[in-house]
């Protein structure tokens, strides 16, 4: 997935920057997006993101995912970025899409009725410096950058939201190495229709 520079008009876009306002849900910074992926509770969306660049190396992912806090979990992962895997670069706006993915599947009410907010405007992260996942001002009422958090954003809400589609299951990437805890990451399905599904099976054999 390659993604290029583009300018926005700071009039037209559902921004966000803060955790605490209004779309701020929408950043992986943000609070009360738990996740489980093979059974193992990592936090936020941040912190699955972090460990995605860690396959080899479970020490590091279990430091990551043992914080509370994403910009610590974030910050956790920056002092090991020598041991970044190698197609990084190549991969790691799939593996966000991915991780946006799982967010939505398991916390469908509160993520789904978010993004639903936006409407059809451009969704962009502010930035004062970040060029990439983010735009930054640039000149009068406008905003320029990457902004590859908030196009993957607009995909999923295409995707999921527009056009009504239902999410229960997310299925891992098909790239190599796409490992938590030395193990492959397994489809990852909404708790709650996992627990549905048992009960209806459970009943089918009683």
């Amino acid at each position: 997935m390659k993604i290029s520079e583009r300018t926005y008009n700071t009039a037209d876009v559902i921004a966000f920057k803060s955790t605490k306002e209004e779309f701020g849900g929408l950043s992986n910074m943000a609070p009360g997006y738990s996740l489980r992926v093979n059974d193992i509770i990592i936090p936020s969306a941040e912190a699955l993101y972090q460990v995605c660049r860690f396959p080899l190396f479970p020490h590091i992912q279990e430091e990551i995912i043992s914080q509370n806090s994403p910009m610590t979990a974030k910050m956790i992962s920056r002092k090991y970025h020598g041991h970044t895997r190698q197609d990084w670069e190549e991969v790691k706006y799939d593996i966000m899409y991915w991780v946006l993915k799982v967010k939505l599947s398991q916390n469908l009410e509160k993520f789904y009725n978010l993004l639903q907010k936006t409407g059809n405007s451009p969704i962009v992260e502010l930035s004062n410096k970040d060029k990439d996942w983010a735009v930054v001002p640039e000149g009068h009422n406008s905003l320029r950058g990457k902004n590859a958090l908030g196009r993957l954003l607009m995909q999923l809400r295409s995707e999921y939201i527009n056009n009504n589609n239902s999410i229960d299951c997310v299925s891992p990437l098909n790239i190599n190495g796409f490992l938590l805890y030395g193990s492959e990451i397994e489809t990852v399905c909404n708790p709650e229709i996992e627990y549905e599904n048992h009960f209806l099976f459970d009943l089918d054999y009683a």
